[in-house]
């Protein structure tokens, strides 16, 4: 059995975790009337609160020790790992209301977790509370269960619970039925919701619950009058105001300092200057000194309505009292002057204040950067933010940082540009899209081109254009200007990387794409450039002549023609006519490829669009056509040339339809040429016939020999006589006789006229 010494007894102290209860001023704070700074504070215009006042047990004792407890504190044993500290009843009890609906089966388990509620327990599972409802049936449920009986500081929590959440009614509900439990009322809890009234913004129920308290005997001292003053001055019921300013006199209720310092904020709220210049003599006239609030609220009334001069003659006057201005008179008298274009006298007082041992806070920052800005004093700004990151202290506005960036750049300064991004970055300030976006716009304005792409390689790879919470977006032109730089540079893949970031917050630059497809053109990457057309077409975005003729080249260039007749179609169909060269390219491209009908309907688009060069391929497409069988196929191209006034060598085809055996082809060609009368010379006719005469077609040179004799034509053809004799050895006797007597008749003809000719010229 182990022993444990006294000695080691009594020098072991337990620890004994009791929470403690807070008991707060029910006093809300005036917030200051400035639009952009706390120019007057809230702690400068009330006392201060009440501290917490925790209620504690008393510690045992250490001979109250049990054997058991005893040893284990003895124990040498060394524990592995970090005890976590015992969580808190209150903290549990909290948590359980948070994550269940409030039923009995919660209050059965919260009812089994503690066998007592004390005054601090309830106390600190209301403060605890993160719903509103939640703490109000708690609330109710302890006292209606008889666990506990409110008092008279769990009444005013839970009545500052029910205010903040705007539950009025609750608050008023409870707050009169205090008598009832045998909890007396004081002037606080009134306070408490004559404030959370006036901060609802129901002004006449503050004023309802400030005129019952003397129905109910409640006693109503100046703090009474205070909440009223600063709820009806808030809502602008100056009048009001002034009107329960005297009757509080009549009740023999003397005002304070404070007093008078939110009748003047009041006042100057509603620009009433002459009445709050009125009451700040007034009250000297009383004998109440004015503080360093007072004049705060002077100043900046004074600065609101841009009258620096009377501001400064406070400030002045302040300093003649021995009442040390502090960072707020800064600050507002530096307000004042950036408001009014007086720079200078801003910066002066910026570093008075600090000769002074007074440090700028965040809002002081904030009221002189924009100034600076204004005022073109860049080395001054840049100073500021050096000064600004030393002391870890950012601004109330972080716009400003925008604001810095762009007149730094517009200045010509882009390194302290460079440098605010990094003051924003050493401050814990998010960076956007919209700030890399002028750094890299002006970087490759300069031709600071690897500056640039360093920005947009950190913009990329954090993903910092996709951050929904982003509120300044990448300008166009900003990532124009880099996505041309990286199209021209060889770098194309990065710039489509960065534009599809951009596509996804619905960005859809006709610039940007066409570039992006100029740039895998060049590339030697045409698929991919492809591919950046097709989302176009999809999202319905114009397409440059000049992307889609270099797409063309760069598929020819790869050696896929077909490909580079689909962009070519893709660029007529978005209203765009190719020149004569670029229909060549593909044109010759397809022809040595072997695809003939392709390329007769690249002639075709040509043709169709007006474009008449090119008739030397024209003449080698038509030729091919005709060789490979596809006849009607090249008398249509033919029909569209001549309708187009573009009339191909008919001879010239002829003769090498012939030259090549490819009788039936000539035999329509020429067909199609008499039909429409087409120029077409003797030679070329005889060419034919004897082309069919010797492949044994002698019904086809017949039918052929007989048109062209219908026509008019010359029946001179030195083959005629063994057309006949072929005809009558293949039987078809009646065609050689109608062939004969129709050369006989021609004969006579040629012959009569022949004679009377001859006549003519002997008379």
């Amino acid at each position: 059995m182990a022993y444990i010494s006294v000695t080691k007894l009594h020098q072991w102290k337990p620890r004994l975790f009791i929470s403690g209860a807070s008991n707060p001023s029910s006093l809300n704070f005036i917030q200051s009337f400035s639009s952009v700074d706390e120019s007057i504070s809230a702690g400068d215009l009330t006392s201060s609160p009440i501290p917490e006042t925790p209620v504690s047990g008393s510690p045992s004792e250490p001979g109250n020790l049990t054997a058991a407890e005893a040893g284990e504190k003895a124990s040498p044993r060394t524990p592995r790992g970090k005890l976590r500290n015992p969580e808190k009843i209150e903290d549990i009890i909290c948590r359980m209301m948070a994550n269940r609906a409030w039923t009995t089966r919660l209050q059965n388990s919260i009812r089994s977790l503690v066998p007592q509620f004390d005054h601090s327990l309830v106390w600190n599972v209301l403060h605890g509370s993160r719903n509103s409802d939640h703490a109000l049936q708690f609330f109710r449920w302890v006292e209606r269960a008889g666990l506990f009986r409110h008092d008279r500081d769990t009444h005013l929590k839970i009545i500052e619970i029910l205010g903040r959440a705007s539950k009025l009614n609750h608050a008023r509900c409870i707050l009169l039925d205090m008598p009832k439990k045998g909890v007396e009322w004081d002037e606080d809890l009134f306070v408490l919701l004559i404030d959370s009234y006036g901060k609802a913004g129901i002004v006449q129920e503050s004023v309802k619950v400030f005129q019952k308290m003397k129905e109910l005997g409640v006693e109503r001292t100046i703090k009474s009058y205070d909440a009223l003053f600063k709820v009806i001055l808030r809502r602008g019921r100056y009048m009001m105001a002034k009107r329960y300013f005297n009757a509080m006199l009549n009740e023999g209720v003397m005002p304070t300092c404070h007093t008078y310092n939110i009748m003047i904020w009041g006042f100057f709220l509603s620009l009433k200057v002459e009445t709050a210049n009125r009451f700040f003599e007034e009250m000297k006239e009383r004998r109440i000194s004015p503080d360093v609030v007072t004049y705060n609220t002077m100043i900046n009334g004074y600065y609101r309505i841009k009258k620096m001069e009377e501001a400064e003659k406070f400030f002045v006057e302040m300093k003649g009292r021995n009442i040390e201005p502090t960072v707020i008179s800064y600050t507002t008298m530096i307000k004042g002057y950036v408001s009014v274009g007086r720079v200078d006298d801003g910066l002066r007082l910026f570093e008075e204040m600090k000769s002074f041992g007074i440090k700028p806070n965040a809002v002081t920052y904030s009221t002189l950067l924009p100034g600076l800005c204004d005022g073109e004093k860049m080395l001054e700004a840049q100073n500021v933010v050096k000064e600004m990151v030393e002391r870890y202290i950012a601004p109330k506005d972080n716009s400003i940082f925008m604001r810095l960036i762009t007149c730094q750049c517009k200045a010509g300064q882009l390194d302290a540009a460079a440098d605010v991004l990094k003051a924003m970055i050493r401050l814990s300030i998010p960076t956007e899209a919209g700030h890399y976006g002028v750094l890299i716009e002006n970087f490759c304005k300069s031709g600071v081109y690897d500056r640039a792409v360093k920005l947009l390689d950190k913009l990329i790879e954090k993903e910092i254009i996709l951050r929904p919470q982003n509120s300044l977006e990448m300008e166009s032109s900003g990532y124009n200007l880099i996505i041309e730089y990286l199209c021209n540079s060889g770098q194309t893949s990065k710039a489509e990387t960065l534009f599809r970031q951009l596509m996804k917050k619905g960005v859809q630059d006709p610039i940007a794409f066409n570039n992006l497809i100029r740039g895998h053109s060049k590339e030697g990457a045409p698929e991919s450039a492809f591919e950046i057309l097709k989302i176009m077409g999809r999202r319905e975005v114009p397409r440059e002549a000049d992307a889609y003729r270099l797409l063309i080249e760069s598929f020819l260039k790869k050696g896929e023609p077909a490909d580079a007749k689909t962009a070519l179609d893709g660029m007529i169909e978005n209203g765009h006519i190719p020149d004569s060269s670029l229909f060549r390219s593909v044109m010759e491209s397809l022809f040595e490829d072997g695809r003939i009908q392709t390329a007769s309907r690249v002639m075709n688009n040509m043709v169709e669009k007006g474009v008449k060069e090119n008739m030397d391929l024209v003449a080698k497409i038509l030729e091919a056509l005709l060789l490979r069988g596809h006849v009607e196929e090249a008398l249509g191209r033919i029909d569209l040339l001549m309708n187009n006034g573009c009339e191909p060598d008919f001879d010239g085809l002829l003769s090498v339809l012939c030259a090549k055996g490819k009788t039936i082809a000539a035999l329509k060609l020429l067909d199609f040429g008499l039909e429409r009368d087409y120029n077409i010379s003797f030679s070329s006719y005889e060419n034919v016939l004897d082309a069919l005469l010797t492949a044994g077609k002698t019904l086809n040179a017949y039918s052929i020999l007989c048109k062209i004799m219908q026509k008019g034509g010359a029946t001179d053809w030195s083959s005629c006589k063994d057309l006949i004799r072929s005809l009558n050895e293949e039987g078809n006797t009646k065609q050689a006789d109608i062939l004969s007597r129709m050369i006989k008749g021609e004969e006579k003809v040629h012959g009569s006229k022949k004679g009377k000719k001859q006549a003519s010229v002997v008379s």
